[in-house]
């Protein structure tokens, strides 16, 4: 949709995944304002800015949030807008980030005009984000996600991925940490409930879209736009069957590949069934950060946000 008043975007800079790309920012601002919008251009400086920008910033004089970010900055922001549903801004991306993963999933093209032309000009979807509740640790938290939770492999290397070590070597970090997770890693099981029934597996994958890691697809009919959520559930362990499932991945054949599947559901429990010795705390990633702790439930919350993606 085009907008015929309000012509004004809140850009959020994440400065540190801007450094390497502050070119394309420069662009994107300076072709949206071509275009004849006010851009406002702010900097977090600190975590938990992003989301209180977005909580907080004004609905009469902002048409469009903008996150110049990875997809971290991008979760804050959907946690600070889903609350207001749509009364809030609607939220555009400029990926800056280490795996885009909600700018591939949106179908975004990555130069400053195709950017522009979709905060500007952009059709609207209405997402309910996931929301996952962790009892881990003794206390209840709730995070909110727009792509993925996961418990198992995936979320321990996100969780010793550490952020120096991210903003020094990008993709090679997680590459580097999964050939560490997989020497050390032990065959713990996950139970996991999906609308009351009860399924095991080595590793899970909870999302709303069809991507993960960037352009790779996980959940073929997964849809940002649909009130579901899809379980990905790797069903096997071994160095073997990491080295399988994750070539699977990059050749596009993991929805095809034995020991992996995918349920559709709308009500997700997971927790630990079995720890096979491992002594670790057992840590959920939500939209590529270390987040909570098992067990959790996962369900679709109850705003919404409505996002921007080409026309």
């Amino acid at each position: 949709m085009t907008f015929a008043s309000d012509r004004a975007v809140l850009l959020i800079l994440n400065p540190i995944a801007g450094r390497r790309r502050r070119g394309l920012v420069d662009g994107v601002v300076r072709r949206v304002r071509d275009l004849g919008w006010t851009v406002d251009l702010v900097e977090t400086a600190a975590v938990g800015d992003a989301r209180r920008l977005a909580e907080t910033c004004d609905a009469a004089r902002y048409a469009v949030i903008a996150v110049a970010g990875g997809d971290g900055t991008i979760n804050e922001v959907v946690n600070g807008l889903a609350h207001r549903g749509s009364a809030g801004p609607a939220l555009g991306i400029v990926p800056l980030g280490t795996a885009n993963v909600l700018a591939h999933e949106l179908g975004l093209g990555f130069s400053a005009a195709a950017v522009a032309q979709t905060l500007t000009a952009g059709r609207e979807i209405l997402m309910q984000p996931g929301e996952a509740t962790s009892a881990g640790g003794g206390e209840g938290r709730t995070r909110q996600f727009s792509l993925m939770a996961g418990a198992g492999f995936d979320a321990k290397v996100v969780a010793g991925v550490s952020a120096p070590l991210k903003r020094r070597l990008g993709r090679a970090a997680y590459v580097w940490r999964s050939l560490v997770e997989a020497r050390r890693y032990r065959p713990v099981r996950y139970a996991v409930e999906i609308d009351g029934v009860r399924h095991e597996a080595a590793s899970v994958i909870v999302t709303h879209g069809r991507h993960y890691a960037g352009p790779y697809v996980v959940a073929p009919d997964a849809a940002l736009g649909e009130p579901l959520l899809h379980v990905c559930l790797f069903g096997r362990w071994g160095r073997s069957q990491t080295l399988r499932f994750g070539l699977a991945l990059l050749l596009g054949r993991l929805p095809r590949t034995a020991g992996y599947r995918v349920i559709a559901g709308r009500d997700i429990r997971v927790s630990v069934l079995s720890r096979a010795g491992e002594v670790r705390r057992q840590p959920v990633q939500i939209d590529g950060d270390d987040a909570l702790t098992l067990p959790v439930s996962i369900a679709l919350a109850t705003g919404a946000v409505r996002l921007l993606r080409p026309a």
